[in-house]
């Protein structure tokens, strides 16, 4: 029981990486007063083309050329819905279906119609000394990979910046009050540009994660963790400190449905899938 507790709550830990950060991007979006549907879309070809960096320069390039390519559809994002003034929705869900085609589309190019892709280096865990031979929570909290600890880190900063700076005062500003904060000569399309571009950016490096953990791409390798992102952006308040504690909680029932289906209890595994987007849709109803 213990073994699998610890199990459970160890790949909960390292698959809350990229709902943390998808989610902290989306934060600041919507901070911003910019809802991006297309996150979701940003994070597929933020792992396609993460995986292919990996795969010609290693895990650093992964995420380089995933962050790139997510500020670059953030960028977009930002053109049609700041600059056209398109409605924001629409403009997400435009941007998810073009991630989704193109991740699609490049990967069976990159194959060149193999069965299977070729596999690439994952990230490598670390074991803190003597922490890691703490009972129970050694194993749990001090054997992950830097990208966990940099992204709590990170997730920390993020609140820190929001709440106590003068720039973070003016990200509230922009989407609470975009009138009073031009009055007090606040460049609002400039703040929101910066943060769809930022958002886009955390969405790359998220996408980019997910094969740099699994060792290979697949088509919608998300599975919806970006729509499951907008859910925890509302379920956390908008506050970056409780983001953290709402990715662990989804991702960890994620780890949950795996394990499960791995020891192979009788219960059909289409309803264990289901289960992060259950929770998804009752931390929405709450």
């Amino acid at each position: 029981m213990i073994g699998s507790l610890e199990y459970i709550l160890t790949y909960g830990i390292m698959l809350s990486v990229p709902l943390l950060l998808c989610s902290l991007g989306e934060l600041i979006n919507q901070r911003t007063g910019i809802l991006n549907l297309g996150i979701e879309g940003i994070m597929l070809i933020g792992a396609f083309v993460g995986y292919v960096g990996a795969f010609y320069f290693g895990s650093l390039g992964g995420f380089v050329f995933g962050a790139i390519i997510g500020g670059v559809m953030g960028l977009l994002m930002g053109v049609v819905s700041i600059k056209l003034r398109a409605s924001q929705p629409l403009a997400g869900f435009g941007i998810y279906f073009l991630g989704w085609g193109l991740s699609t589309y490049f990967f069976r190019l990159f194959i060149g119609g193999k069965p299977f892709a070729p596999e690439i280096s994952t990230l490598a865990s670390l074991k803190i000394p003597f922490l890691n031979d703490v009972p129970v929570i050694g194993k749990i909290l001090f054997t992950q990979n830097l990208v966990v600890y940099l992204s709590i880190i990170f997730a920390i900063i993020c609140g820190i910046i929001l709440f106590h700076s003068k720039y973070g005062l003016r990200i509230i500003s922009v989407g609470e009050k975009p009138e009073v904060a031009d009055s007090l000569g606040i460049n609002v399309y400039h703040t929101r540009y910066l943060s769809v571009i930022f958002g886009g950016v955390m969405a790359g490096l998220a996408g980019a994660y997910l094969p740099l953990t699994a060792g290979v791409f697949a088509e919608n390798m998300t599975a919806g963790r970006g729509w499951i992102c907008i859910a925890i952006v509302a379920f956390s308040q908008w506050n970056p400190y409780k983001v953290i504690f709402g990715a662990v909680l989804f991702s960890t029932v994620d780890a949950l449905q795996l394990h499960l289906q791995a020891i192979g209890i009788s219960i059909p595994y289409q309803f264990l899938l289901m289960l992060p987007y259950i929770l998804t849709i009752l931390a929405l109803f709450i």
